[in-house]
């Protein structure tokens, strides 16, 4: 059997993806990981009682949209009679299964118009169509889902808050998870309190469900992001293109400088089409918004399930100075672990 041609390796940096709102909107989906995802291939952990209990109170709520409506509250500890609020809100730690559960309750909601994506892709949609016409847009859906909710950026988060509260008035239900800073609102934890100021026109809406649990990836990867050393690394590189992969070849200095001109909600568009992601010469950065811009990149090929290869420093240690004790520190880690299970890709 012939094998297939070697490709020489791309650039990420050399792109510079566009998208019309359209475009962004037909995008509202869960990522390609989770395009099967359902309550029954989850797997909760049984040491953590709050992760099945979670799969079951998203089964009632998933079952809402024909269940008569009876006043009262929904998931409490003590629930008796569930009563379903128009949205729920998932809280706990990165690596419980917070995404695939949302992404289950999208796919058991009722459709055709429904809608998922994190919190940057919808504020982004409000930036290519304008307030109005999102508005128009997603007003009718059944269902929106929004992963990572920010409570980084005031004014994001009250333009957000405008948003869902217009559209649940017209009938849509929401799901999020939440991304809080755990300095503020202890580690892993969302505090009822800080969503009441920030979003408070939102807060009578959701009913918070705590999810309980250690992070998965670490149940099987120890230690730190594979890296390799020069010779290793293009030699990986190599391998990749002569298998007919499309494989990218960057410096790191190379992809932070080019994650600057991009917009977030825009990342998706630089990996398309690629199966391996090369980034040489990794460094520790104290910047801290290069850190930001690249949790958000890693997020993206996360989503897409890419292999990256590195040399250098390992991925999981480029966050330097106080960051691992600051406000991003949730951010930080749901990062490093998700750095070490691409590098660990092979």
């Amino acid at each position: 059997m012939a094998s297939s041609p070697s490709r020489p390796p791309v650039s990420l940096a050399a792109r510079s993806p566009q998208f019309s709102g359209t475009e962004l909107a037909q995008g509202l989906a869960p990522p390609r990981q989770f395009a099967e995802a359902s309550f029954e291939n989850y797997r909760p952990d049984a040491e953590y009682p709050s992760q099945a209990e979670a799969v079951e109170i998203l089964r009632t709520f998933a079952g809402s949209w024909s269940a008569p409506s009876r006043g009262g509250g929904l998931f409490s500890r003590k629930k008796k009679l569930p009563e379903t609020r128009p949205g729920i809100y998932l809280d706990g730690g990165f690596g419980v299964g917070k995404t695939h559960l949302l992404a289950a309750l999208w796919h058991a909601a009722p459709g055709p118009r429904k809608y998922f994506g994190t919190f940057i892709e919808y504020t982004a949609l409000v930036g290519a169509l304008g307030y109005a016409k999102t508005v128009e847009l997603l007003t009718g859906s059944t269902l929106l889902c929004i992963d990572e909710f920010e409570l980084d950026d005031p004014g994001d988060t009250m333009m957000m808050t405008r948003l869902l509260t217009e559209l649940v008035s017209t009938g849509s239900r929401l799901a999020a998870t939440s991304n809080t800073p755990p300095n503020a609102l202890g580690e892993g934890r969302f505090a009822a309190a800080d969503f009441l100021r920030e979003i408070h026109a939102l807060s009578g809406n959701f009913d918070t469900l705590r999810i309980d649990g250690t992070d998965y990836r670490r149940r099987t990867l120890e230690g730190h992001a594979t890296t390799q050393d020069d010779a290793g690394y293009a030699s990986r590189i190599e391998r990749a293109a002569a298998d007919g992969e499309t494989v990218s070849d960057d410096s790191f200095d190379a992809i932070i400088a080019h994650l600057a001109t991009v917009h977030p909600s825009r990342y998706i568009g630089l990996i398309e089409g690629i199966d391996r992601i090369g980034i040489s010469g990794v460094h520790a950065t104290e910047s801290q918004a290069e850190a930001l811009r690249l949790v958000a990149f890693i997020d993206r090929v996360y989503d897409a399930q890419i292999p990256i290869v590195a040399s250098g420093v390992p991925l999981d240690e480029v966050f330097g100075g106080d960051m691992l004790s600051g406000g991003y520190r949730k951010k930080y880690l749901r990062s490093m672990s998700r750095m070490m299970a691409l590098t660990a890709a092979d």
